[in-house]
């Protein structure tokens, strides 16, 4: 039998995500910011150091102990913000994802950057005053005004409202229709409070830490901790209402 005959094919492993991006360290961790605060203007150094951590992304180090990052290292770190910021997906969940990412498992294209406030949301062409809330929902200023006297709804300053103020008005129009007014949503708004609470009890020792990296940490945990919390509250109603549906 020839040699050739007898070569075995090698099996070769698949390039991580993303593929068909350059994977040449080239980026220092500020050129990585940089990049990144187009869309994440709250983004850190910490941050970074902390994703790292977890295993998320892979730095190259140089001889003198610098990180190197790739474009392709870039793209990991803008999904990995994008799970947290748009789904607060737990960064044990986020890290699955990749991993199936990398092992070809599973597809994802790399998302595009859009601008941001220095939150981390988009902007949009007005503040979310109770008027632009108003128009966005198809609904009269009334009902936007009804959740406020009602403390369903918190303006902040100068009565500008936070981005999520947009899917509370949304859905307290929707329910207005089955004739749940805003004066019944009060108890959301005491629940939201009281899960807040434990919520803050949770990150309260990392938040109480000098280091700039506690603090990431502390902002990390509070999101995956309120979304289990609302992730619970959910499942519950859901249950409480099972036998009323066929």
């Amino acid at each position: 039998m020839s040699a050739a005959a007898e070569q075995v094919p090698v099996a070769t492993t698949p390039e991580p995500w993303p593929r068909g991006i350059s994977r040449r360290a080239s980026m220092r961790i500020s050129d990585v910011l940089a990049a990144l605060r187009i869309e994440f203007p709250a983004v850190t150094t910490s941050k970074l150091r902390f994703l790292e951590e977890q295993g998320l992304v892979d730095p190259v180090r140089t001889p003198a102990g610098y990180r190197q990052y790739s474009p392709a290292d870039v793209e990991r770190l803008r999904f990995v913000l994008v799970q947290q910021r748009d789904r607060y997906m737990p960064l044990k969940v986020i890290g699955e994802r990749l991993a199936a990412l990398d092992a070809g498992d599973d597809e994802e294209s790399p998302s595009r950057a859009r601008l941001a406030t220095r939150d981390g949301v988009a902007p949009t062409a007005d503040p979310l005053t109770a008027e632009r809330l108003a128009h966005d929902a198809g609904v009269e200023v009334e009902l936007v005004a009804e959740l406020v006297a009602q403390g369903v709804l918190r303006p902040g300053p100068r009565g500008v409202f936070d981005p999520w103020a947009r899917e509370v008005v949304t859905v307290a129009a929707s329910l207005a229709d089955h004739g749940i007014d805003p004066r019944h949503l009060r108890t959301f708004r005491a629940s939201a409070d009281r899960q807040a609470d434990l919520v803050e009890q949770v990150v309260a020792p990392w938040r109480g830490q000098r280091s700039v990296s506690s603090r990431a940490r502390a902002g990390t945990l509070a999101a995956e901790v309120g979304e289990l919390c609302a992730r619970m509250h959910t499942a519950l109603i859901r249950s409480a209402v099972h036998d009323l549906t066929p």
